[in-house]
């Protein structure tokens, strides 16, 4: 059957929301996969990236005699979010819906658990990565589908002629090859901060935020960077950690660090960074490919000088952040049944490698056994540019989400007030390290209460 492509504006989330309200709250029950289903993917930025997803359902619905209608949904001003809550609270809309990080726990009361589903996939495709399950496996139930499509780590990429100018090459250090090496040692967070002071002296910079809630890219550095200190700012059973000796080394370190960045930093957002590398103005920033890939497009020498390696290692060890898309299933939708079988063939090995290869590298399968495809090794300028972007075993590092300490329902709200970005920004406006742990003390509180 032929499947429909739309994209959802801001002020058509809204409209969506109130004319869902009024939809009859009707469950079809079906043979099979027979019918109509509604899914709603993440706009891809990367051209092709709709594309490639949008055969890939076509072939499935018409092999299935299903009537498929696929919205593709941007993330920006944050519409995909509005758009599943105005579906949550009017019970209507999508049969698939997609969720970013957070989101997926926080709408978790009213999706279908899909716990049949993901035993198909662990089986066929290895473990999950544990931030994915931190998020997605909700009071012994699985309540998404971890994808592929959006999933991103986020570590350095840097420019290969200045590290290599400054007494670091990251292409030496982290080869297109399954070695652990020295270097990879000595990229410590000792060596980055005299590296981002280097190049602030050289009109390069770090193009490292402190920005708030819309510099995602910032939380999620700065939340790895904590938990590469072993500065965990509570516990699951509620206690407040700030007065620990690791969140004072970590502390400590950020007022050094806030010397070295930009200028214009609490004011970034996720696009800043992007625009510092491809200008050429930074030497370093914390990205998915996306960066280097537009960089390919629009100043391809700036792309040839691109490498992306592993995070730094701290005290507590390695911490790269990443960042997870999934698929969940709402308990109002009207076909269950092709629901379900539609996003188990999305994510067969096959469909998750051939979408990959059309977005050079940039989504990451969050399971075990999906992350051996040739893309990352073959992607280029330069060749191997990607390789080390999926977190590899060699690289002895953990993924890290940004305050999963926590307990979610606490943790939740740290990362989406931007707390620990907040943390940065007051030490680059002159708090004193004490004030800014008072704040955070603060906004703890408000939180558990």
């Amino acid at each position: 059957m032929k499947t429909t492509t739309r994209r959802v504006s801001r002020r058509q989330a809204m409209v969506l929301g109130a004319a869902a309200g009024a939809l009859p709250l009707v469950h079809i029950r079906t043979a099979g996969a027979a019918g109509k289903v509604k899914i709603a993917f993440w706009d891809h930025w990367v051209p092709g990236g709709n594309d490639i997803m949008k055969k890939q359902v076509e072939a499935w619905a018409t092999r299935n005699h299903v009537a498929v209608e696929a919205d593709f949904i941007t993330g920006n001003g944050g519409k995909l979010q509005l758009t599943g809550v105005a579906e949550s609270r009017a019970r209507a809309g999508h049969d698939v819906y997609t969720f970013y990080n957070w989101d997926v726990y926080n709408i978790h009361r009213y999706l279908q658990p899909v716990d049949d589903v993901m035993r198909t996939l662990i089986a066929q495709n290895g473990a999950v990565d544990p931030t994915a399950a931190y998020l997605a496996h909700v009071k012994g139930h699985w309540i998404g589908i971890p994808t592929s499509t959006g999933t991103q780590t986020k570590p350095p990429c840097a420019r290969i002629s200045w590290m290599r100018a400054h007494g670091f090459d990251p292409v030496a250090a982290y080869p297109v090859k399954p070695e652990h090496t020295g270097a990879q040692d000595a990229w410590t967070y000792d060596l980055m901060l005299k590296l981002a002071l280097e190049a602030k002296q050289d009109g390069m910079t770090f193009g490292m935020g402190c920005g708030g809630a819309n510099n995602t890219d910032a939380i999620d550095q700065v939340g790895a960077m904590f938990h590469a200190f072993g500065a965990n700012v509570a516990d699951k059973s509620g206690k407040i950690l700030l007065d620990s000796a690791e969140v004072h080394a970590a502390m400590e370190y950020c007022t050094k660090l806030v010397k070295a960045l930009p200028a214009e930093a609490q004011a970034y957002d996720d696009a800043s960074n992007n625009r510092a590398l491809i200008s050429g103005k930074s030497a370093l920033i914390f990205n998915p490919p996306s960066a280097w890939a537009v960089a390919k497009r629009d100043a391809p020498k700036v792309a040839a000088d691109c490498w992306t390696f592993s995070a730094p290692v701290g005290p507590a060890g390695r911490f790269v952040p990443t960042a997870t898309f999934f698929w969940g299933i709402w308990q109002f939708s009207r076909n269950q049944t092709a629901a379900k079988e539609l996003v188990t063939y999305l994510m067969e090995r096959k469909q998750v490698e051939a979408r990959d290869n059309f977005v050079d590298g940039y989504d990451i399968p969050p399971y075990a056994g999906l992350l051996d495809f040739k893309v990352w090794e073959t992607t280029s300028p330069p060749p191997g540019t990607v390789y080390n972007y999926p977190i590899r075993p060699w690289h002895h590092a953990r993924s890290s989400l940004t305050a999963s300490e926590a307990d979610p329902d606490v943790a939740v709200q740290i990362y989406q007030s931007a707390m620990h970005t907040g943390m940065v920004a007051r030490l680059k406006g002159g708090q004193s390290v004490k004030q800014v742990l008072a704040w955070a003390h603060d906004q703890i509180e408000g939180f558990m209460h």
